[in-house]
Formats: structure tokens, sequence, C-alpha cells
């Protein structure tokens, strides 16, 4: 049976296996402090523990593997100027990196809509898997801020400009185009995932990952290409710029449809997390670790805090859901330098 290690965190042991259930259906699994604390303790509890040979997240619910950060609470800690939201991006990249360095082979079921924390929990595990369900996003431009949680350091390192476009646009991709991009390992099937859960349990204690890559490949489902793959000319041409201002003109001088459409979500987003973004992305592309992107990241974080931009941006997302932000300054060519400097040099 699972145990409750937080209101929101259930734990199993299943055989060799230990599992982390991320347990806030009706909020799309999106992390509270609570549980990135949680979910750290208990990864603490099986790197000692002999009897676990493998590591597994999963989110509860049909709709959502995670959704990423409870911005409610960071909206509402920026607002009151708590210290709340600072704590928490810092403990939360303190669990990124945690993940990333984990030596047990720490298994993220990415299945449904995995959106910023939610990718920060998972693609930087040793063994990433994806479904058609999956809906992966890193939207953060959507709501005045920037990819965070090692953003710069693997979106950059993704094929072509695939990284960028993800990251100033923050459209959804599938989940083939997740493993054509790198940010999983293998498609599988969500009807299978039980199966696969309980085979992965079945696993001696002296399991490593490559035994777990032959057991992913036994469940491997061929997808058909996602729109990254399918316009990644486009994409590695248009935004191989070191602007927004010259990605724009070259989006605008292209004339297909998924330019122009892409144009238009460009044009929905802050215009100034799009040129902090970019700035961080290419910055982060000549990083030496992953490491020194979170430190990076983390600067940034208390910046947007002081910012009007993401407060408009969780208002009409989330808090009255009018979906009509009014960004300050409202134009990619008012975003000075002088204003994206903060971000990088407090």
């Amino acid at each position: 049976m699972p145990i409750t290690e937080d209101e929101h965190i259930l734990v199993e042991r299943r055989g060799s296996a230990g599992i982390i259930r991320l347990n806030r259906p009706r909020a799309l699994n999106s992390l509270t402090m609570g549980m990135i604390r949680a979910i750290s303790s208990v990864l603490d509890r099986y790197e000692r523990d002999p009897s676990i040979a493998t590591v597994l997240i999963v989110g509860e619910g049909e709709r959502a593997f995670c959704s990423g950060g409870d911005i409610r609470a960071l909206y509402g800690s920026g607002r009151s100027d708590t210290s709340y939201a600072q704590v928490f991006w810092q403990e939360e990249f303190d669990l990124t990196y945690r993940i990333a360095r984990y030596p047990k082979p720490y298994v993220a079921f990415m299945d449904g809509i995995t959106m910023g924390g939610g990718v920060g929990i998972s693609t930087h595990g040793k063994h990433r898997i994806v479904t058609e369900r999956t809906r992966l996003a890193m939207p953060e431009t959507g709501i005045g801020y920037f990819p965070d949680v090692g953003a710069s350091w693997f979106l950059p390192r993704m094929p072509g400009e695939a990284g960028t476009w993800i990251g100033l646009t923050g459209l959804e991709i599938t989940g083939a185009d997740a493993v054509y991009t790198g940010l999983a390992d293998v498609q599988i099937e969500s009807a299978r995932l039980p199966e696969l859960i309980d085979r992965l349990a079945e696993l001696p204690l002296s399991t490593s990952s490559g035994s777990c890559d032959l057991l992913f490949r036994q469940f491997s489902l061929s997808a058909l290409p996602g729109p990254v793959e399918r316009h990644r000319e486009l994409i590695d041409r248009a935004f191989s710029f070191d602007t927004v201002e010259e990605i724009l003109l070259e989006l605008e001088t292209e004339g297909s449809d998924f330019a122009a459409e892409t144009v238009r979500i460009l044009s929905s987003r802050s215009p100034k997390s799009l040129k902090v973004t970019l700035r961080l992305l290419r910055e982060g592309a000549k990083s030496g670790s992953l490491l020194e992107c979170l430190k990076r990241e983390l600067v940034a974080c208390g910046q947007v805090l002081k910012e009007p931009d993401f407060y408009e941006g969780v208002r009409a997302a989330v808090v009255d859901k009018d979906r009509n932000p009014k960004w300050t300054p409202n134009h990619i060519r008012d975003v000075t330098e002088e204003m994206i400097v903060p971000f990088f040099h407090p």
C-alpha cells in the first residue's frame, strides 16, 4: 500500500522498485514546497536503501504527470513580499540538480501534461518515458517568466534550434518530439505503463541503467514525427539569430502557415521574457555545466519578482483567466538592453 509522505506525495515499495507518486491530480500534480521537500527526502532514503534497485516517479490521475510549480503560491509570495518564492525556486533547483546526479536508475513516466517544473523532475533523470498522451512544454514566456529548472542547459543542447523554438514559443510538443529533441528516451503506449512498472519492480538489485534500457526497448512504440521534426529546417533557419527582432523578421518573410502561427504566438508572449529567455539560452549554450545554468537562472528568478510582467501574466492565465495580459513594455522593439541587464547582474 502507498504511504503518505506529504499531503500530496505517496510512496510505494514494489519488489525492488521505490515508487514516488505525485498525488495532486485536481491541480494537475503541480509542485508545492512540501512536495519538493518530500521528494528530496524520499530520494535520500532510497539512495541509502540497498533493497531499492530503481526509483520510479509517476503522476496520479488521467491528465498529467506534473504541470509545473504552484504559480499561484509564487504569485502570492511576490505580491506579499515574502521569502516563499525565492526559497521555493532554490529548493526546486536543488532537487533538479540532485535528480541529474542520482546514482540509481531514476525512471520518470511523463504521461499526460508535463510542463515547467514537471520537466525539471523528469528530463534530468536517467530514464525518461513518454506516451501518446504526453503534452510537454516550457510555457513560461506566456506568464512573464522564463524556462527554468535547467532549461538553459538542456534546450540549447537539442538538435539545431529546436530548443530555442520550444523555449521562446512555449508551445506543446508531442511524445515523439520529446524523444526527437532528447527530452525523453522512449515512447510507450500509455495502456502498457502498469505492465512496465511491474517489470521494473522485478529487476534484480544489481540492476544497471543498461538493463533498464533493454527492458524499455521491448515496450518501445514508434510514432509519427511531431511538429518540431516536421518543421526543423525552418526552425533552424529562423531561430539561429541572436535577437528576437531578427527571428521575427525571418519568420515574417517566410510566408508559411507554420511561420505565421509562430509569429502570432511570439507576439502574444511577454516581450521582456522573450529577450531574457533568448539570452539565457545563448549563455547556457556556452556554459560548462547544469549547475552553472541553474545558478544563472536563480539570479533571474529574483529579478522576475520585481517585474510587472510576472504578476500580469499569472493574473491573466490563472487568477482572472481572461487570457489577455498587458505586458510592460508591450512590444519587443521597446525592450532595451538596460531592462535585461538586472536579470543577469543583480
